[in-house]
């Protein structure tokens, strides 16, 4: 998993509420468990005018020019910017890993569904829930400023606009010393690797027949 330390990001709005997890990514495009080739695909049936299936050439596919992602002012955002409840619907991993594959290092919202949440800390995404106030504040000024970009200090746990507004942000310890180090679920386990092989080299010396 890519570390996550500081980040001068682009920033893309995304003006909706309650985005579920079949809006980021739909059902279609879950047939595989590589956590990349998602990308293309994050928000399909908003981002293109036709229906996609798994394995479409989407650089053929008509886009829809109506949608944020398609404005060339946001070509190449890792700051998504969102309304509340980002994120509810299913389960689904598949979602984190589209924004992830696509670029998008942060979401910022209000309010997240907690599975969805939880599972953006697994995959390297950092989601940051700011006050109402906040987001409506940074909604303004990035339709006001193209180019609009924010500093986002996960150690310090601040994200701090061009004007110099400055947003503090919660993370328990443990979240933000995974990101901090890249450190996914496998990633801890395998800091443990030499206990791990300790103990299987005395469980075998010990009881040699259950490995027979």
């Amino acid at each position: 998993m890519q570390a996550f330390t500081t980040l001068n990001g682009l920033v893309c709005p995304l003006d909706r509420a309650n985005v579920d997890t079949d809006a980021i990514i739909p059902k279609q495009f879950l047939k595989s468990i590589k956590r990349s080739g998602f990308g293309p695909n994050l928000f399909d049936e908003w981002r293109y005018l036709d229906h996609g299936e798994p394995g479409m050439d989407n650089s053929a596919r008509p886009v829809n020019p109506d949608f944020v992602l398609n404005f060339p002012r946001y070509a190449g955002a890792q700051v998504l910017l969102a309304r509340e409840n980002f994120g509810c619907g299913s389960s689904r991993e598949h979602a984190p890993w589209a924004l992830e594959d696509y670029g998008f290092r942060v979401v910022i919202a209000p309010s997240f569904a907690d599975i969805f949440f939880n599972n953006c800390y697994k995959n390297g995404v950092l989601p940051i829930v700011l006050p109402a106030e906040a987001v409506e504040q940074l909604f303004q000024e990035t339709a006001a400023s193209e180019g609009y970009r924010l500093q986002i200090d996960l150690a310090a746990q601040t994200v701090r606009t061009p004007g110099g507004s400055q947003f503090g942000f919660e993370i328990t310890g443990h979240r933000k010393h995974c990101l901090l180090n890249g450190l996914d679920e496998i990633g801890l386990t395998l800091n443990h690797a030499d206990k791990i092989r300790a103990f299987e080299a005395a469980r075998r010396a010990q009881q040699p027949w259950l490995f027979a």
